[in-house]
């Protein structure tokens, strides 16, 4: 027992689940509601080399559902707010930060020199997110993607399934409609919520950056989601 800090781990996924989960490499690309949760449950599990993307900063209105969003924290980078937490949970982990908003060229470097054995993708974006999605098939890397947590309440119908059975996701939609343009139809998980989204939730944006609209959100589904997406990660390097 070499971190007897993971003892209850390894008693369920025993000494070679440990030694995999050391071993791995994960990139999580946004710390918002999801990727936030999804680093935190990544770290607590043992991985020993992870790379936390994001160029925000927090803002008050993220409170009510982001892990490094407090009101001591507003105005502060979420990728170094949370790289303090994630090592403190494990200050071996072999942790890399990057602070920017990714642009394609970058995302497809980032992918090439990485050599990572899983992605999770937590962009709440369309654009962004298909620019990652396609590096990552161009490239052959594994990866989980998150669509939509907004305008949902109900945890149980939150579910991880291949693209091409995706429902009731308004950002789903848009993504394999996108991806249908380039050929790509089907080939990698997602996380989502087969709850229709309340519509009255729905609010406009000046239209400035990537996103022209979003739904209200409670505290608990982005948190979720980022749950799910971390378990496909941990049970996928654990059986590898």
């Amino acid at each position: 027992m070499q971190d007897i800090w993971l003892e209850r781990a390894e008693l369920l996924v025993k000494e070679t689940g440990i030694e995999k989960l050391r071993n791995a490499n994960i990139l999580i690309i946004g710390m918002g509601g999801v990727g936030s949760f999804a680093a935190e449950f990544i770290a607590r599990a043992g991985v020993g080399n992870l790379t936390i993307v994001d160029g925000d900063t927090v803002d008050v209105t993220n409170i009510n559902r982001q892990l490094p969003a407090m009101h001591s924290t507003i105005g502060k980078d979420k990728v170094e707010i949370m790289a303090l937490r994630l090592l403190d949970i494990n200050p071996q982990l072999n942790l890399s930060r990057i602070n920017e908003f990714l642009n394609p060229e970058r995302m497809e470097e980032i992918l090439e020199t990485g050599n990572f054995d899983y992605v999770i993708d937590c962009i709440d974006s369309v654009s962004p997110k298909i620019s990652l999605i396609m590096a990552a098939k161009r490239k052959k890397v594994k990866i989980v993607s998150c669509m939509g947590a907004g305008g949902k309440l109900d945890p149980s119908k939150v579910l991880v399934r291949d693209i091409s059975k995706t429902h009731n996701c308004f950002l789903a939609k848009q993504v394999r409609k996108r991806l249908k343009k380039e050929n790509i139809h089907k080939g990698f998980r997602c996380v989502f919520s087969s709850e229709l989204q309340k519509e009255d939730s729905l609010k406009m944006t000046d239209g400035s950056g990537f996103k022209k609209s979003f739904y209200g959100t409670i505290s608990y589904i982005p948190a979720l989601f980022g749950l799910y997406a971390a378990a496909e990660v941990i049970n996928y390097l654990i059986k590898k």
